[in-house]
């Protein structure tokens, strides 16, 4: 914990960038219903994760940050101009709203399997919640709650995987309990084609490699950084991201693991249609003393509310300044002003909120498909085609105006062909052969359009040098924004982390057994050491300035 706060302190990030560092439900439980059958396999996600976040070590976090833009709509716009600005942002809202949904769900499973409830019930009352937290707090409210998360998140994960590990009989004891059960062959990192029908192969871990380095490379996430002071910042945020998915790789997956082999039919038990993806909430209720439970709870709560804000706060925003002026100027309309726009902001996120509950809904009594397996379509036959072009975008400058179109129909049509693969040819498409597919497609139709001459748009030509220009520009700091802010963050973070250590440090007084106490203890001293880190960097800095 202190390295991390070290990492945070010389990457000098902005109070927002914690939404670079956090994780998500499906981490939690559609990764953890994976691990629970396949073992380690789950893993080779997060190296493609890490392995992304590295590249934006490299090079391509600090052109992101020096691109100076606050969404992703602004540097498509940028780059490809506003009708496939347009286009993202018709594409987006639905999309948003279906992995909205999805995380809504995986946190209906984990609340599900920790309180005992019926999963309907949970996923409306959730939902209705972080609904309304979103609507009343907006964005600023949601962003709080990824800081929450992380400070919650990184302890309480680490001394749930200790605590699965003392149970086994420590990393010894756990291979010996894989051996004993016979489980070494499911629980391989690269399994055989015919063991889990294709998946986990090194077919199938070289498309999740590429679909990840897609995904964390693409300009449309280019806002993360934005928060960071420059370039060498943004390049130490990718770091500390990258150390943080590495290790979640490892303490992440203990437990669903240590689930499968010390509670399996208790876990199968469960009368919901995955019950291998609420492993990781079965071993936490079980071995965490009681009071941290609900911690846990809190935790996962809170990355709901960071996932659900891009189908709410993020949707909406899309709607009002790029879709709801597009159609006034096709009909006519006159726009309204500003109060009346967020008026209808508000209903609208009300709206999306109902559509995203009762889609997660759906998914909870969907038989067949899971969480994670649902996420891997929605990233191969969604996510991947559209990223195609943000990617080459950023590496060949003399193209079309029209290039951006041609590579995203180029990667629709075999991501249309892909999804109705089961009723075309008898059987549905690998996810392997999904993302090859459409990355193959999606790329012919990029190259090709590089045959025909460029623009002669002067406009087009214009914004594309701006986004060049800008990307390769280095930030002044003190030129381009001004004075930092830092000592006061760092002052008001640390002051909320010595809050919460407060806080959780009222559990000793909960019933327990004396290690029950000593856990809440370790966490508490944890998060507290984070505050008065914080704390005392925020009171150095401002002693420096007054100086």
């Amino acid at each position: 914990m202190p390295f991390i706060v070290w990492v945070l302190l010389k990457a000098q990030t902005n109070y927002s960038s914690g939404t670079v560092l956090v994780t998500s439900t499906r981490t939690f439980t559609g990764a953890a219903g994976v691990a629970f059958e396949s073992g380690f396999s789950v893993m080779i996600i997060y190296f493609g994760n890490a392995l992304g976040f590295f590249i934006n070590f490299l090079f391509i976090g600090p052109w992101f940050r020096q691109l100076r833009v606050t969404t992703g709509p602004e540097v498509i716009r940028l780059r490809f101009g506003p009708a496939i600005q347009k286009f993202y942002a018709f594409m987006e809202v639905p999309t948003r709203i279906l992995y909205a949904a999805v995380h809504l769900y995986g946190l209906g499973i984990f609340c599900s399997a920790v309180f005992g409830y019926d999963i309907l019930l949970v996923i409306l009352i959730a939902g209705i919640v972080v609904v309304f937290y979103s609507t009343s707090g907006g964005r600023w409210a949601v962003m709080a709650t990824d800081f929450l998360q992380g400070l919650l998140l990184l302890p309480i994960t680490v001394i749930v995987a200790v605590l699965c590990l003392r149970e086994m009989g420590g990393v010894s004891g756990m291979f010996e309990l894989i051996e004993t059960q016979d489980l070494m062959g499911d629980f391989k990192l690269i399994n055989a084609p015919e063991q889990f029908a294709g998946s986990f192969t090194w077919g199938w871990a070289s498309a999740m490699v590429l679909k990840n380095f897609l995904s964390y490379n693409t300009v449309n996430v280019a806002y993360r950084y934005f928060s960071v002071k420059d370039g060498a910042a943004a390049k130490k945020a990718a770091l500390l991201s990258m150390i943080l998915m590495l290790s979640g790789a490892i303490f992440w997956f203990i437990p669903p693991v240590a689930a499968r082999l010390l509670m399996s039919e208790e876990v199968l038990s469960l009368a919901i249609s995955k019950p291998a993806e609420a492993s990781y909430a079965v071993i936490s209720m079980l071995l965490l003393p009681a009071g941290l439970t609900g911690m846990i709870v809190v935790a996962i709560l809170t990355a709901t509310m960071s996932s659900m804000d891009t189908g709410l706060n993020t949707n909406v925003a899309i709607l009002m300044r790029d879709i709801y002026p597009a159609f006034c100027r096709l009909f006519g309309v006159k726009e309204k002003d500003e109060a009346t726009l967020l008026r209808f902001g508000r209903i609208y996120t009300l709206f999306l909120g109902a559509a995203i509950i009762l889609l997660a809904m759906y998914f909870s009594k969907a038989e067949g498909k899971g969480i994670f397996d649902i996420m891997l379509d929605m990233g191969a036959l969604l996510a991947t085609p559209m990223a195609i072009p943000l990617v080459y975008g950023m590496f060949f400058r003399n193209t079309p105006q029209w290039t951006g179109f041609a590579c995203i129909i180029g990667g629709f049509i075999p991501s249309t062909i892909a999804f109705f693969s089961a009723g075309l040819f008898g059987e549905e498409w690998l996810f392997q052969t999904k993302v090859m597919a459409v990355f193959i497609g999606g790329s012919i139709g990029f190259f090709v359009s590089l045959a025909f001459p460029k623009s002669k748009s002067q406009e087009y030509l214009d914004s594309v040098n701006e986004f060049f220009r800008r990307m390769h520009t280095p930030v002044d700091f003190e030129k381009e924004i001004g004075e930092s802010n830092d000592q006061s963050q760092l002052g008001s973070i640390g002051k909320l982390a010595l809050a919460i250590a407060g806080f959780i440090a009222l559990l000793l007084f909960v019933p327990n057994p004396t290690e029950g106490r000593v856990t809440i203890l370790i966490l508490s001293i944890s998060i507290a050491t984070v505050g008065g880190l914080l704390t005392y960097m925020g009171r150095k800095a401002n002693r420096d300035i007054s100086k």
